[in-house]
Order: C-alpha cells, then sequence, then structure tokens
C-alpha cells in the first residue's frame, strides 16, 4: 500500500461526516490482506481470506416428499423443490440425518415451535417458562462471533424479517424471547436481531457513537443526501492510487451501496399509509421477498466489505402464519403447514418452500458474483447453513431435518453432492465441524457425539 494513501482507506474504510463505508476487495490492497492474514487461523481460509459464517432460518417445515433427493453422491437427482437452485448445483449440499432432540416435547410438552427457533444454533434444551428466567445456552454463531471480535467492525450481524419480542409468552408457556432470535449470547441473553433494513444500513455504514450516528442519519434524512455524498473526498482521493481496474471496481461497489439505499427509501416510502387519519404503523417493505432480498444484500454487503464474518437471519419465526398470496397461497403458512396429508395443503406448502428456496438462490448468486481478496468469490469462502428445526409440520418432528449446507469453505467442503448420514446425527456435530474450519474447535457443544467429518 503506497503510504500516501488517505489513512481512513488504509483501515479499510472511506468516512465523512458520521459515515463510514468499508471498501471492497480491492487488487491494490491485496499484499496488506496478506499480511494482515499471516499468522491469523481464526477466521480465515487456507488462502489467508475471510471465511464467512451464516445461518438462514426457514419456519414451519417443508413439504419433505418434494425435498427429499433421490440418491447420495454427486449422481443424486434433486427433488422438486430444488428447482430455484440447479444452477447452483456445485456451492452447495443436501444434508440428510440430522436431529435436533432437545427440540423434541421430552417431559415439556407442547411448544415446537419456540423449541425448534431457541434450538437451532444452541442445540440447548430451552428451560420452559414464559417469565424472565429464561434459560437455554450459548449458540454457536455467538462462540464463533467471540473469537474473531477483533477482526472485524462487528462481531456478528443479527437480521430478522419479522417484529422483535423478547418478552412475554408466545407458545404453549414458552417465553417469546426463545421463539424470536436465533442467537444467544448466554444461555439468559438473546442476541436482539434488526428487522429494518435502514437500521441495518446505519449500523454497517454509520460512524462514531450511537447517538452520534443518529444525530448524522437526522442530517442526511433531511437534506435526502446520501451516504456517499458523505465520503465522497475521501474516495477521490483513493481513486489517485488506484489502478484502472480498481477503480471500476470501486465505482461499481459504490454504485450498489447507492441502489440500496434508494430501494430502502422506496421501500420506506411504499410503507407510509396515505391516509394520515391514524398513526403510521412502523413498517417495513410492503413486500416480503423485497423485505427478504433488502435483508440479504445486507449480509453480502456486510461479508464483501468484511464488517462482520458471522451472521443469522431469521426470516421468519416458527409459528409464523404469514399469508403468500403473491404466489397463490392466501391461507397462513402455519395453518397450512398442519396438512393432514391433504394435497391441496400439501401443494402450498410447496409454493412456500419454493417461494424460501429462490430466496436462498438469489443469496448464494450474490455471493458468487463477488470477488473476494483471494481472487475467489464470497460463496467459495462461506460456510452457509439453510434449513428448519422441523421438518414435516404436521408432525412437528426435529428429526430428518430439511438442511442445506452451502459454500466451500474456501475448500474445505465438498459441495455439489447429497450426504445421507443415515439417521439421527446431531445437528451439533455439523456446528463443531464449521467451528473447527474457524479455528476454534471445541471438544463438544450442546449434544454433539464427534465432529463431523464427511463434508
Amino acid at each position: 500500500m503506497h503510504p500516501q494513501v488517505p489513512s481512513s482507506s488504509r483501515r479499510g474504510f472511506l468516512r465523512g461526516l458520521g459515515a463510514a463505508v468499508a471498501l471492497p476487495a480491492l487488487e491494490s490492497f491485496r499484499p496488506l490482506a496478506a499480511a494482515a492474514a499471516t499468522g491469523r487461523q481464526i477466521a480465515t481460509t487456507a488462502s489467508g481470506a475471510p471465511l464467512r459464517m451464516a445461518y438462514l432460518y426457514i419456519p414451519n417445515g417443508v413439504n419433505m416428499e418434494l425435498w427429499r433427493p433421490q440418491g447420495d453422491g454427486t449422481r443424486y437427482k434433486a427433488g422438486e423443490t430444488f428447482k430455484a437452485l440447479e444452477s447452483h448445483r456445485s456451492d452447495y449440499q443436501i444434508v440428510t440425518g440430522f436431529e435436533q432432540q432437545n427440540a423434541s416435547g421430552g417431559g415439556d410438552g407442547a411448544g415446537d415451535h419456540a423449541r425448534g427457533v431457541a434450538t437451532f444454533l444452541t442445540s440447548a434444551r430451552a428451560r420452559k417458562t414464559a417469565g424472565s428466567d429464561i434459560k437455554l445456552g450459548v449458540s454457536v454463531d455467538q462462540i464463533a462471533a467471540e473469537a474473531a471480535r477483533n477482526l472485524t467492525r462487528l462481531p456478528s450481524l443479527e437480521l430478522s424479517a419479522d417484529g422483535v419480542r423478547k418478552s412475554g409468552q408466545c407458545d404453549s408457556g414458552y417465553s417469546c424471547a426463545y421463539q424470536f432470535n436465533l442467537s444467544w449470547r448466554s444461555e439468559n441473553q438473546p442476541m436482539t436481531p434488526e428487522s429494518n433494513p435502514r437500521a441495518v444500513f446505519e449500523r454497517l455504514f454509520g460512524a462514531g457513537s450511537a447517538s452520534d450516528r443518529a444525530d448524522h442519519l437526522g442530517q442526511r434524512l433531511a437534506t435526502r443526501k446520501s451516504i456517499l455524498d458523505f465520503v465522497q473526498q475521501d474516495a477521490r482521493a483513493l481513486k489517485k492510487y488506484l489502478g484502472r481496474g480498481d477503480r471500476g471496481k470501486l465505482d461499481e461497489y459504490l454504485t450498489g451501496v447507492r441502489e440500496i439505499e434508494r430501494r430502502i427509501e422506496k421501500a420506506e416510502s411504499l410503507g407510509r399509509p396515505r391516509d394520515p387519519g391514524v398513526p403510521a404503523p412502523e413498517e417495513n417493505p410492503g413486500s416480503y421477498e423485497e423485505h427478504l432480498r433488502l435483508m440479504l444484500d445486507m449480509m453480502v454487503l456486510a461479508f464483501k466489505t468484511d464488517s462482520t464474518r458471522v451472521s443469522t437471519f431469521l426470516m421468519a419465526h416458527d409459528g409464523s402464519n404469514r399469508s403468500f398470496r403473491e404466489i397463490g397461497v392466501a391461507d397462513g403458512h402455519h395453518s397450512v403447514s398442519h396438512h393432514q396429508r391433504n394435497p391441496e395443503n400439501l401443494e402450498k406448502i410447496a409454493r412456500i418452500d419454493a417461494f424460501y428456496m429462490k430466496q436462498l438462490a438469489y443469496f448464494l448468486e450474490r455471493l458468487k458474483a463477488t470477488e473476494d481478496v483471494d481472487g475467489k468469490s464470497l460463496l467459495h469462502n462461506s460456510m452457509i447453513v439453510y434449513g428448519s428445526c422441523i421438518s414435516d409440520g404436521d408432525r412437528h418432528n426435529h428429526d430428518d431435518l430439511p438442511i442445506v449446507l452451502a459454500g466451500h469453505a474456501g475448500g474445505a467442503f465438498q459441495p455439489g453432492r447429497h450426504l445421507d448420514l443415515g439417521d439421527r446425527v446431531p445437528m451439533a456435530n455439523l456446528y463443531l465441524r464449521m467451528l473447527e474450519e474457524f479455528g476454534t474447535p471445541l471438544d463438544r457443544f450442546g449434544d454433539s457425539t464427534g465432529v463431523l467429518r464427511k463434508l
């Protein structure tokens, strides 16, 4: 790196009044990145590039008949649900045979939806209470985030497309904290996810204290200025020292940041009621798909700029009764998930499953199209778990879980296949392997029985 490059750029950011825009991977920065990676073993790949970890949760189980692949290994035939992922076949593996035993009823009775979300990343049993005495366990993402907290601006990024609830009763005597939080920093402290795209954007690109960010955000909103308007001077100075390719890459990246800003502004505008006769509710984008994709874009930006290497996304909480009129399903998701083998309900579940799979395909495409510091893609240098803690919504069972593992973990994983583990393998075994690849090995996690080596 040239010594005269602006100091803020040498730290990987463009800065301005209350704004900090992290930089993408640039050829001019690769020697710096390689030097920084020397000796680092936590959250890096064999090439020294950052290793990312992400978890995406879908609610209420799936239509298992259309999910299950036929055959195993690389020559398997994917189920109909995976049609949207056809072009990404070499970048993910379907893993069957996982269970989360601690999500089952045991002596606690009903409450599978709350236990499902709570157990998915903790592999721990939630204490059945609707009071303040909640008790669960630390989630796998937070173990990784704690180990890598000094490597990035944000140790982790928690996202949701739902409302946020941390108290009250939600499911058969279980606290709402269990059902609306995937990530847990301790046995009684969930990591509250953010569901507002604007707030996520400001968290990624704001600077200073929380109050400073709020003040500067107010200035930007009042003047209708883009966050990029506040970092132009630093950007112009940096471009003087970049090659033609890097200048083009920087322009493309900043254009992408601005495009997301415009989409957020449009979504906010569409979310405001026309009739001012009643107080306007605090709404997210009117389109659920647009909301999901905005949040996925935030995750891509966070990984691209190395703002964090760990993220979770609760696409919807278990028990969600959202309707999907845009794909012809007016019934609530939770309602039709209790299908009782009714063909019409099963067909509606299949449509919802395909909808969510389209969002996963969108996310993988964005990651695959983004070059990382080692010349590979973000997808190559990621470990992404997608799935649910319920397989059949009618049975509420927590075995035979529908799980996709995407990404190559920097070359450590072998995607492009169906991996059949047999029956009732603790999902915690997968988490042990992911933590090992992340440079944070543990002897035991949750109800694990050993590190999963077959990936």
